[in-house]
């Protein structure tokens, strides 16, 4: 039935188009396409013509054959890889999906529905997009000449109801005794570094550890893709932003950083740090800023600590190593190392406490 389709969704937008134009609200998408449908295929079965309807209102109103996917709690991540292979990963395990697209001008449609309200742009001149979905989920796309095979979709499904430390202990991610101790941490202002590979669960370790933080203090979390979801009164959420079509107006998490610290902080959230901006983070833990929480890439927590001087290197302030390494001595408490286990669960395999530099003997 893909030439009804074609015709009804054609018949579809235009209206829409002409209602929009002249200032018209309040007409009922599935409505208009129900009826459309009922003149053109009533030939048609009604449950094949329910499913086509189903299919085409999610066309037009919200992202295609993702949107069943999408709306599938069990799913934690989707992964377009092309019109016939789309992945998606439930519990860990990766599987491949029933879901196809029509060809990749189908998939480029869905990938600026996307972009498009955020103000983002994807384009050969920029192939690469970072964007997120109206729930919060968060979206990659690349397409070529960068991405050989055709355009490319990453989504990082965020849970509608975020998980609490009880949920971890229950999943086994963590053990009575270490929730406690982190709660203790937090509260008594532990500056903590969360460590661990991609898609190990730091990102959900992080939202559950500044639960525990007392609903008095002043929270800023900045991120590239707003994704935390805290629950204090006193929060305020910053998001990096990309260069515009110019080239310009480009405001990075390093910047945000710095702003951060003229807004009378308590307390400092950073989603991740990945390069300068480690150096900014490291001073302002050691400045008054007690109990501030960020996430690194790193396997154990020793590599957290080298790869936390290799992100100060990148700040290009020419800093001898001794310096940096009394910057992050002085200025983080905790590591915890996430990790992901074989079977595809995420556990805290390791809480470290900084004591100080190797052979330190003050």
């Amino acid at each position: 039935h893909e030439e009804l389709r074609q015709q009804v969704h054609m018949e579809v937008v235009s209206i829409i188009n002409k209602k929009q134009n002249d200032g018209e609200t309040g007409y009922d998408i599935a409505e208009l396409i129900d009826s459309l449908l009922t003149v053109y295929g009533s030939d048609i079965p009604r449950p094949e013509r329910l499913r086509i309807g189903k299919d085409l209102y999610n066309e037009v109103n919200g992202f295609g054959p993702l949107e069943a996917a999408l709306a599938d709690e069990s799913i934690n991540e989707i992964m377009v890889n092309g019109p016939d292979q789309v992945y998606i990963e439930r519990s860990g395990k990766l599987e491949l999906s029933p879901i196809k697209f029509r060809d990749n001008e189908h998939v480029m449609n869905i990938i600026d529905r996307i972009v498009s309200p955020l103000g983002r742009h994807i384009d050969e001149a920029n192939p690469m997009v970072d964007a997120r979905l109206p729930d919060g989920s968060r979206v990659n796309a690349i397409i070529p000449p960068l991405a050989i095979s055709g355009p490319t979709i990453t989504i990082r499904k965020f849970s509608k109801t975020p998980f609490e430390m009880q949920d971890l202990i229950q999943f086994g991610s963590i053990s009575v005794k270490m929730s406690q101790f982190l709660n203790a941490c937090v509260k008594g202002r532990l500056n903590i570094i969360v460590s661990g590979g991609t898609g190990s669960g730091k990102t959900t370790l992080l939202n559950v550890l500044s639960s525990y933080i007392p609903s008095d203090e002043r929270i800023i979390t900045i991120e590239d893709a707003a994704e935390l979801q805290l629950h204090q009164d006193h929060v305020l959420t910053l998001e990096s932003r990309a260069a515009n079509i110019e080239g310009a107006g480009a405001v990075t998490i390093r910047d945000l950083v710095r702003n951060s610290l003229r807004m009378r902080p308590d307390r400092i959230i950073v989603g991740e740090v990945r390069g300068g901006e480690t150096l900014d983070m490291l001073q302002a833990m050691n400045t008054g800023h007690d109990g501030s929480i960020t996430t690194a890439h790193a396997n154990t927590p020793r590599d957290a600590l080298s790869r936390l001087e290799t992100m100060v290197l990148m700040a290009g302030m020419n800093l001898p190593i001794p310096a940096i390494r009394q910057q992050v001595v002085g200025a983080i408490d905790l590591i915890i190392q996430q990790s992901r286990i074989r079977d595809g669960s995420r556990k805290v395999v390791s809480i470290t406490e900084v004591t100080g530099m190797e052979g330190d003997t003050n």
